[in-house]
């Protein structure tokens, strides 16, 4: 069994743990389905308060569909969770990040 099936399958038996969507979105982004990535993510953050890690993810996924815009959204929430949670060298990462996806024509 993948690490895809069986997070799957973990899901059935606990779909209110958070993990577990953190954990699908992780696996469906390695096969390149970022629908279900998404879907996964913000079903996470539904569920748990993240400290602005999960939002790289998010918008790597949003990055891959071409939805730029989206993704300077997700990393500007990614910022005010990572100076929530004081990690400063996270914030300043989105940030450059932001100025990147800016400079690409959307």
């Amino acid at each position: 069994m993948n690490r895809l099936s069986y997070f799957k399958e973990l899901l059935k038996k606990a779909p209110e743990n958070p993990m577990v969507h953190y954990s699908l979105a992780q696996e469906y982004y390695k096969v390149k389905d970022y629908e279900n990535a998404i879907r996964h993510i913000e079903e996470y953050l539904r569920r748990q308060e993240d400290e602005g890690a999960v939002y790289r993810l998010l918008a790597k996924c949003y990055e891959e569909l071409g939805e730029f815009s989206k993704a300077v959204e997700v990393l500007e929430k990614g910022i005010e969770q990572a100076l929530k949670y004081n990690h400063p060298s996270m914030a300043e990462e989105y940030r450059q990040w932001i100025e990147e996806l800016r400079s690409m024509s959307f």
